[in-house]
């Protein structure tokens, strides 16, 4: 449900981030840096709260083009597409050249038929119609690709970073997954809806709602991670760096120093 900005913008250090870059753990192996290639506030303060130091890479990826070039793919294979798509897209950037960049992307869906953004007030109108009083589900993709070593690979390969010299870019070892949780929504009626609209908050988001600002009124329960509806599963990230021999517990350690 948390929404991204349409432009790519320069990477920027959230609070702890310049502890991360060249620090060991007490094993002595060098703790990476995580790169967020989302410009979702609330995507940034999910990891700030998990005490996760991160700078923020936003992907050039066009959402819609993406989604129309598989039409068949399922809500949640929608929402994890999108997810790989952005965050090998921000991987091919200098800015996040040595890190684990991690994309997310949500995608909410009622009776089979998946909803990104609205976009639009009159769009977020009819959703709300249609969602009032009922439960769907939020799907959230989650892909990490490890740039760890493709900066030294590609010189020693290429000569150049991966992609700054035309030729293909190497291959970088990547994992994702997928998490997904069912949202009831109460009976809401239609000055609730369009004082909600007014305030432009669900334009942004998936499902036009969140449940981390004011749609979270209209929100009866959430069956799932919580985090997930919010745009980006900490338990789900923690399994995923797992697969590539990185703990929360020594990120924690490089947020303190």
């Amino acid at each position: 449900m948390s929404g991204d900005a349409g432009a790519r913008v320069s990477a920027a250090p959230a609070p702890g981030a310049e502890a991360t870059e060249g620090q060991e753990h007490d094993g002595g192996a060098p703790v990476p840096r995580l790169v967020l290639a989302s410009a979702s506030p609330s995507r940034a303060r999910i990891l700030e709260a998990a005490g996760l130091p991160f700078t923020v890479v936003v992907s050039d990826v066009d959402e819609d083009a993406i989604a129309a070039e598989y039409p068949l793919a399922s809500p949640a294979e929608t929402a994890q597409l999108l997810a790989r798509a952005k965050s090998e897209d921000v991987a091919g950037h200098p800015e996040a050249s040595g890190a684990l960049v991690i994309g997310c992307d949500s995608v909410f869906e009622l009776d089979g038929v998946a909803y990104g953004k609205p976009w639009e007030p009159e769009v977020a109108l009819e959703r709300w119609r249609g969602q009032s009083g009922r439960t769907g589900h939020l799907h959230t993709g989650h892909w990490v690709v490890d740039n760890r070593d493709i900066a030294s690979r590609d010189v020693a390969e290429t000569g150049a970073l991966s992609g700054t010299d035309g030729g293909a870019p190497l291959a970088r070892p990547a994992t994702g997954a997928l998490s997904s949780a069912a949202v009831s929504f109460a009976d809401v009626d239609e000055e609730e809806i369009a004082a909600y609209v007014a305030t432009g908050e669900p334009l942004q988001c998936a499902g036009a709602f969140t449940i981390d600002g004011r749609g979270a009124a209209f929100v009866t329960a959430v069956e799932g991670d919580p985090n997930a509806v919010i745009g980006l599963s900490v338990s789900t990230l923690r399994s995923l760096l797992a697969e590539f021999g990185v703990s929360l517990a020594a990120l924690w350690e490089t947020g303190r120093a």
